[in-house]
């Protein structure tokens, strides 16, 4: 059986407050902070739920919470929102009976937490499938859009609902959403021009300067500074636990979700950027002919991008604020504005931006979420509204917000006496009429067409001539001077007269939830919010996608002169419309209280909690439920729950549940009139019966926990008992047969080793016999053998004598020879042609074998490594040991030349640009360029030149122009000359005749010498027609200079610079070269 908790199980305080006993206003705080202090903030009053708010998060609310309520009574569970959430969808679904959930309290108590509260348990319950989960993440997405444009910070509040929001959930016959529709209440719009000391401006202001990108605020035209903006307050722009920037981007996701367009959202950031911008706008009097002064725009900037962003005229905007146009039948009349005048121009036309604005958001997001189909609708209604207002200075916001929660209190008395009457004759008992404070006379006093308060505040504002907020208080106290519930001093009632307290400019009403001063300054301007005609006109023209949507009535084509409605009558007829709807739905109620003014978790402030108590009516509310029977149950709740406190209905009731309970409370002797038989439930009268009948139960659970625990214990021993009784058979069982197990197992093998040794003993004597024949076998064949041996070698002697020492030596020298390769074979060295190890020789005889085999060796691994050779490694090689067999020991330079590789084309005359034409000069491929230095013989300095060398010829050019100076045919070339020493000097010589000789020959210099002499000696013998180039290595020879042969000598010394070789001429015949000691 399924285990179910009760509302009065493991119960913190009072669970219901209809239960409370005593009933006082004490006993009632006293109960929700005992509740509060242990994170108990639900708490019932019938169906009633209390919220408190615990600012801070609890544990509460997760998925699990959720399926524990689901389909559970009521009163099955401790108090909790999502009870009441749970049966409002359920008797939607189940029973087709439409729904309204009614959330009220003051700023701060968490109205807005419980709505979506609400809404995201209806949200988990409902269908799924993909069509649903849209619809649902529509109508939660609809939440962050409408708190950025309609919620602020206040001093109460730091996300305080500045509109009321009525929300119809529309379900289909599954219970499955299918859309919503969303009205909106008085909307805050004065909070957009001002704000008091601590609050701040709608959220929306803050998110976007924090948020958006730099390019979309530099299209907007804005900063991200506050302090630029008049209309955003500097002391609260920044808001703990409020990031802006992040709150942003959530709203811009939330736009998406719910179907806005990307220029819709963009034309709604251009209008709230406007009216950034409207409110930086400031004027300047200007005195006219006619001695009056007119209003003008000090700095036009901030006028021009608001214009720039609306799409309008600069001039057009600008003259609306000058000048105010007066229509009268077929008459117009122009004046001047002042500049405060101008002022109020501008912030009416700010605050009517905004406020029109916000409510087409709202019919925006009905177009998206409202429902697709035209089949019959259930719906569940979600009210959350500002509760009962009381500040220090009270204004026409608090008047008409208390006004309307007048007119909630009063539904809210009428549906609750409804709904108790309707189940007294549902479940057949008398009907009492019970007494209660009914408030339709306050809201008569306000509301009555004739002598209502706003009823005479429209005629004062119609009314021609002077207006003032005194004579519309002057008609206040002429009218309602005899009402009880409304006080002045300037009334004609002489007890209010010397009442100090109550200021000449003001009027106190008495509410249902206590007395409220209220200042009747700015109730005439507040009620007309008049907007001038001009500035609607010219929002009109504005070329802005939503302008003519907001404005319609500055259509020049449909000018109406009729004046418009005024905000208290919009009101009241808004509340009236709201009120016939909620008559026409099943009502649930959530009363919200904020326990402090810290906005602080743990901190119960019992004056602050016990004045919303007092005007949300909730000991009012607490009487009218017990003022009949204040405790009604199921007659199978209650059989199940009290069954054990009567032994004719314990442990099982075999009839009717009503019949049981009557044998139960006749046996308890409840008295007869504290109880009532209805037919599906016992009402109990007073809570001290449903006590006493706890206190009863709480006795009997004991007693049969007692009775549970002796019969447990008993059977646990019996069982124990029986358990070791088994346990002791077992083991006595399983001990005998081990004991037995053992024993054959001992005599087993027993039988085991003497068999054993007797098997042992037999075949060590067959052993024996065996051993003792087969010696005697081996004994003849041994004596056998060395006789046939005396025998042969007797008769061989004679051989062996004369062939032994031949074929011991050759077996000697084969084994030496077997053991010498093997040697070898493990000590070989590396295959590297330069590696010159060789193994020591181990014998003396094999001298020239060990040189051979190293010699063959040696050749086997070149021809391996010159395998691996490309063709032109292998050229490179060729050259280098064409070098070598040319400077090897004959050339200083040589061994610093061995590491370098020829390259061959030093200048990349190729790729460099300044050398193409030089390169086409050339017929065939350039072996070699490199720059050298061409020595002059006057004065021995070199002169750089770029020397090129092909198959054919040899071209000097100059290095920086590349024009050639001097080509020659390798055919006029008969030898070259070089020293010995480590320089680079080299003298080319041409044969005699030759057309190149005629210059003479050339004495050049080059760090890379050894590859310019190998590749022309090379290139110079590859030919068939040409003679070898003959090289000669000496430190002195003779240069052709022209006419003249000039010795040249190499000498070692140090040179001037230090570092180099220096060439120096001696005489006209003679040309030293210092060359620095190696």
């Amino acid at each position: 059986m399924e285990v179910k908790t009760s509302l009065l199980d493991n119960m913190i305080g009072v669970g219901d407050m209809v239960l409370l006993e005593p009933l006082s206003e004490d006993t009632f705080i006293e109960n929700l902070k005992k509740r509060f202090d242990h994170n108990e903030i639900y708490t019932y009053i019938g169906s009633v739920v209390i919220s408190m708010n615990p600012y801070k998060s609890l544990p509460i609310y997760t998925a699990e919470k959720v399926e524990e309520y689901r389909n559970r009574n009521f009163y099955e569970l401790s108090p909790h929102i999502y009870a009441l959430a749970d049966e409002a969808y359920r008797s939607l679904r189940d029973q087709d009976k439409d729904q309204c959930i009614l959330i009220t309290g003051e700023s701060g108590a968490g109205k807005t937490e419980a709505s979506k509260f609400v809404m995201s348990y209806v949200a988990a319950v409902c269908g799924k499938g993909q069509e649903v989960n849209k619809v649902k993440e529509q109508l939660l997405q609809s939440n962050p859009v409408l708190e950025a444009f309609g919620n602020a910070k206040t001093v109460r509040n730091d996300n305080s609902s500045r509109f009321g929001k009525y929300m119809d959930i529309e379900f289909d016959f599954k219970g499955d959403p299918i859309g919503g529709v969303i009205s909106n209440y008085l909307l805050e719009k004065s909070r957009v021009v001002k704000q008091t000391r601590g609050e701040r401006n709608f959220h929306v202001f803050y998110q976007l300067l924090s948020g958006a990108s730099d390019d979309l605020l530099k299209k907007l035209k804005l900063d991200r500074d506050f302090s630029r903006y008049n209309y955003l307050s500097l002391d609260s722009a920044t808001v703990n636990g409020l990031d802006d920037a992040a709150n942003f981007r959530t709203v811009r996701n939330a736009m998406q979700i719910v179907g806005f367009m990307e220029d819709e959202v963009l034309s709604v950031l251009e209008l709230v950027a406007a009216i950034l911008k409207l409110g930086n706008i400031e004027f300047k009097p200007e005195s006219r002919v006619n001695g009056f002064d007119e209003s003008r725009v000090k700095d036009k900037n901030d006028l021009k991008e608001m214009c720039e962003l609306l799409g309008i005229e600069q001039y057009v905007l600008e003259r609306a604020f000058s000048f105010r146009t007066v229509e009268a039948k077929m008459e117009k009349v122009s004046t001047t504005l002042n500049v405060a005048q101008a002022y109020y121009a501008r912030d009416a036309l700010a605050k009517n931006l905004y406020s029109r604005l916000f409510s087409w958001l709202v019919n925006r997001i009905n177009e998206s979420i409202k429902a697709q189909t035209k089949k019959p609708k259930k719906v569940m209604g979600v009210l959350d509204i500002y509760g009962f207002e009381i500040f220090e200075d009270n204004s026409f916001e608090q008047f008409i917000i208390n006004y309307c929660n007048e007119k909630l209190q009063q539904i809210f008395i009428e549906l609750t006496l409804r709904e108790e009457q309707e189940e007294y004759v549902r479940e057949g008992i008398e009907w009492t009429n019970i007494e209660y404070f009914n408030n339709a006379i306050i809201c008569d006093l306000i509301e009555n067409n004739k002598n209502g308060i706003l009823a005479m505040l429209d005629e004062e504002c119609l009314r021609p001539g002077t207006v003032t907020d005194d004579t519309f208080l002057d008609k206040l106290n002429t009218v309602c001077a005899e009402h009880q519930h409304f006080e002045s001093r300037r009334s004609k009632n002489s007890k209010f007269l010397t009442d100090h307290s109550l200021p000449h400019n003001c009027f106190r009403i008495q509410h249902y939830a206590g007395k409220v001063l209220y200042r009747a300054e700015g109730f005439v301007d507040k009620n007309n919010d008049l907007l001038y005609r001009d500035l609607s006109q010219a929002m009109y023209k504005a070329n802005h996608s939503l302008m003519k949507l907001l404005f319609p009535e500055g259509n020049p084509a449909k000018v109406n002169l009729k004046r418009p409605p005024t905000a208290g009558f919009q009101f009241k007829a808004s509340v009236g419309t709201l009120m016939k709807n909620l008559l026409t739905k099943n009502p649930n109620y959530i009363r919200c209280i904020k326990p402090n003014d810290k906005k602080a978790a743990h901190i119960f402030t019992d004056s602050l909690v016990c004045h919303q108590v007092r005007y949300l009516g909730l000991m009012e509310n607490v009487r009218v439920r017990r003022a009949g029977y204040a405790f009604r149950q199921a007659y199978e709740s209650c059989l199940e729950r009290y069954k054990m406190l009567c032994k004719q209905t314990w442990p099982h009731w075999r009839g009717p549940a009503r019949e049981g309970v009557k044998v139960l409370l006749t046996g308890l002797q409840v008295q007869a009139e504290e109880f009532a038989y209805g037919r599906s439930k016992i009402f109990i009268r007073n809570p001290r019966t449903l006590f006493f009948l706890e206190e009863k139960r709480r006795q009997c659970l004991e007693d049969l926990a007692a009775l549970i625990q002796k019969i447990y214990r008993g059977w646990k021993c019996r069982t124990h008992f029986l358990l070791m009784k088994k346990s002791q058979v077992v083991v006595s069982a399983w001990y005998r047969r081990f004991a037995q197990q053992k024993k054959y197992h001992n005599i087993r093998c027993s039988a085991l080793v003497v068999q054993s040794f007797i098997r042992g003993w037999k075949a060590r004597k067959l052993l024996r016999e065996l051993k003792h024949k087969k010696r005697c076998e081996q004994a003849v064949t041994t004596i056998s053998a060395f006789w046939h041996g005396t025998q042969v070698r007797r008769d061989y002697r004679k051989f062996f004598r004369a062939n032994a020492g031949k074929k011991i030596y050759n077996f000697t020298i084969q084994r030496i020879m077997q053991k010498y390769f093997l040697g070898l074979k493990k000590t070989m060295p590396s295959m590297s042609p330069i590696d010159k190890s060789w193994p020591a020789r181990p014998y003396g005889f094999l001298d020239g074998t060990h040189k051979e085999l190293r010699r063959v060796f040696h050749l086997w691994r070149c021809k391996k490594y010159r395998s691996q050779f490309t063709e032109e490694k292998k050229a490179t090689y060729e050259e280098k040991l064409a070098a070598s067999e040319l400077f090897k020991d004959k050339k200083a330079l040589y061994p610093s030349s061995v590491g370098q590789p020829f390259k061959g084309d030093y200048v990349e005359i190729t790729k460099n640009p300044k050398y193409q034409k030089l390169n086409s000069l050339a017929e065939d491929k350039v072996l070699l360029a490199d720059v050298v230095s061409k020595i002059n013989r006057a004065n021995g300095k070199g002169a750089p030149r770029i020397f090129l060398l092909t198959k054919k010829s040899l071209v000097l050019a100059d290095q920086k122009t590349g024009q050639v100076k001097a080509s020659v045919p390798l055919l006029d070339l008969s030898s070259v000359s070089v020293s010995t020493q480590n320089d680079g000097f080299f003298a080319l010589k041409f044969k005699e005749g030759a057309v190149s000789a005629a210059k003479g020959d050339f004495l050049l210099s080059s760090d890379r010498l050894i590859e310019i002499i190998t590749k022309l000696h090379r290139t110079g013998g590859a030919s068939a027609d040409r003679n070898q180039i003959k090289i000669d290595i000496s430190d002195e020879f003779l240069v052709q200079f022209k006419q003249d042969k000039v010795c040249v000598k190499f000498i070692q010394g140090t040179p001037k610079n230090g570092n180099g070789v220096a060439c120096k001429r001696k005489n006209n015949r003679l040309l030293e070269v210092s060359v620095p000691s190696p």
